[in-house]
């Protein structure tokens, strides 16, 4: 009864008999499945780009904070940043025992802030960037410069926007940072003499001791924006506005989105004022 109703009505009576994909229909198939990978995976990507940026902001908070702490063990005074600079031997992410070798972060001065592994943890978004190993020296920083200028150097004011170091074996004391919620404490750095390599400070755009307008540093790396991390506590991405080169080196920060934030062509964010 079954077999003749599926013959009257032109039905295969067994499974052998269905009818198979067509080369056309499967090349449509094809088409529509990469027409949609095609539309899926730059949103892959920019999510898979906004995790990173989310630890990358992390890592600098974690940096921020042990800072904090080692003020609280220091008589509210920030880290250095380059202490006894001459020596060349001492930064904020590590000692070397002479000045070709490389800095050993297990041995900088916020070491024991940094919880059970006293380790910097590394921005994953710099490791897609090359490193210069002639330069590998600034390892161990995470791809991340400190505002050395204004926090991590004891400056004594001469009047008209411009300084003296004081001392270099302290940074500033807390208390002097008048606007925390718009000074500058660590950001996503990098340098470009040549190709992009590790830099430990966020220079300012004028250098406070001589008025010099420095190469950038800062590092617009994820997405052309940069996390920085705020004396306040807080930490937030800003976009990249200006750059550009003095001429010494024949590097290109532009091309390597390293440069500054802000509109305003001064050391607002960086100074103590």
């Amino acid at each position: 009864m079954v077999n003749d109703r599926r013959q009257r009505y032109g039905l295969a009576s067994t499974p052998a008999a269905r009818r198979a994909f067509t080369l056309v229909e499967l090349l449509v198939v094809m088409a529509i499945t990469a027409l949609l990978l095609s539309i899926m995976l730059p949103s892959l990507a920019a999510a898979r780009e906004r995790a990173r940026a989310s630890l990358c902001a992390s890592n600098v908070r974690q940096l921020l904070l042990a800072n904090y702490m080692y003020g609280s063990d220091n008589n509210d005074r920030a880290c250095p940043g380059a202490a006894r600079f001459l020596e060349n031997l001492h930064r904020w992410h590590g000692t070397r025992d002479t000045s070709s070798s490389a800095f050993d972060p297990a041995r900088g001065p916020l070491v024991r802030y940094l919880g059970p592994e006293g380790a910097i943890r590394r921005c994953p978004t710099f490791g897609g960037y090359v490193t210069d190993p002639n330069q590998a020296f600034e390892l161990g920083n995470g791809g991340y410069g400190y505002n050395n200028a204004f926090i991590g150097t004891l400056l004594r004011p001469l009047g008209g926007g411009h300084y003296a170091v004081k001392s270099d074996e302290t940074g500033v004391s807390w208390s002097r940072v008048r606007n925390p919620a718009e000074t500058l404490v660590f950001a996503d750095s990098a340098f470009a003499p040549t190709d992009l390599i590790e830099y430990s400070f966020a220079e300012p755009r004028y250098m406070p001791t001589n008025g010099f307008r420095a190469d950038p540093s800062i590092h617009f790396r994820h997405r052309a924006r940069a996390n920085v991390a705020w004396a306040d506590g807080h930490v937030d991405a800003r976009d990249l506005s200006f750059t550009w080169s003095s001429g010494y080196l024949p590097g290109d920060p532009g091309h390597h989105n390293v440069g500054w934030f802000g509109a305003g062509d001064d050391n607002r964010f960086f100074d103590l004022r």
